[in-house]
């Protein structure tokens, strides 16, 4: 089972324990589906993913995350071996095969495949990309909706696009994860991460907000996650709820915010209730945060429909 308090946590399913794995065209037992110690994903972390949510039989922002996954590829030089058609195909073909319709998460993982040697340079390769497709039931978990997440401000920064840009949805995730264990420790569920200037930037895995006089307010995004979930959150709430900026904001502001969530593909939106020991609002999800989850979910259901 995962850790509940976990901006990751999810409801699972006992159909995932024998889920089969789109493995480079192949379908494979979830126990079995392995990769060569020479593969440039686990020498390096040399690839890229996507997280995809299936909703009643349909791929939520299919070509946003295709656009992503084919832009980030042509960044590092990764030849997929796949047009987008036959990725899609791949993506449906393992939900069905799973028996897989709605509630669905699906981990698109592609590296520059296996290499002759254990090194950095791309041009030692003994294989094409490997392309890994796996997809689970996950529904996001409810006492969070409740309770909120409590966040914890990382002593590490978010990247500079010159050291490692965010936008590029790469396999290498060790600062992400350093500020993660960090946040751990500090008994929070997830790593609030600012950038080099000082600002708030987003969190470990997600995208993060706050809501101020009504005024929804997020990062301009420069230093953080190319999030689809935030893109889409930022439309609804400034076409339905009240407005909307992309903007800078210090921890200060944050602190004293009337509400904060986050944002992405497997929660969806998230209330944030805590940061740094300081209690957002009245302690609880606030009533934009449930205005927002509210639209979204309807927004998701109705595009899936």
């Amino acid at each position: 089972m995962p850790p509940h308090s976990s901006a990751q946590s999810y409801e699972g399913d006992p159909r995932n324990d024998d889920a089969l794995i789109w493995l480079n065209g192949d379908f494979v037992h979830r126990d079995k589906a392995t990769v060569s110690v020479f593969d440039a994903g686990f020498v390096l972390g040399d690839g890229i993913w996507e997280g995809i949510r299936l909703v009643n039989g349909k791929l939520l922002s299919l070509d946003l995350h295709l656009d992503r996954l084919f832009e980030g590829a042509r960044a590092i030089s990764l030849d997929i071996g796949m047009t987008r058609e036959a990725v899609t195909n791949a993506l449906l073909a393992t939900c069905e095969r799973n028996g897989f319709s709605t509630d669905t998460h699906i981990r698109l993982m592609i590296s520059r495949g296996r290499k002759t040697t254990p090194n950095q340079d791309p041009r030692f390769m003994a294989s094409g990309a490997t392309v890994v497709i796996i997809a689970e039931i996950k529904r996001p978990r409810t006492e969070f909706a409740e309770s909120g997440l409590k966040l914890f401000t990382s002593t590490f920064r978010c990247s500079t696009p010159d050291v490692f840009d965010l936008r590029l949805n790469s396999h290498s995730r060790l600062n992400l994860i350093q500020a993660l264990v960090q946040a751990i420790a500090a008994g929070a569920d997830e790593a609030l991460m600012l950038d080099q200037r000082g600002y708030v930037a987003s969190c470990n895995s997600t995208n993060f907000f706050i809501v101020r006089k009504g005024q929804l307010w997020t990062s301009p995004g420069l230093f953080s996650f190319n999030g689809i979930t935030r893109g889409h959150v930022i439309a609804l709430f400034g076409e339905k709820i009240g407005p909307s900026f992309q903007k800078d904001f210090t921890l200060t502001q944050a602190y004293s915010a009337d509400e904060a969530f986050v944002t992405g593909t497997l929660g969806g939106v998230t209330p944030v209730t805590q940061i740094d020991g300081h209690v957002i609002g009245d302690g609880k999800p606030g009533p934009k945060t449930q205005e927002i989850t509210k639209v979204y979910w309807d927004w998701v259901k109705e595009i899936g429909a």
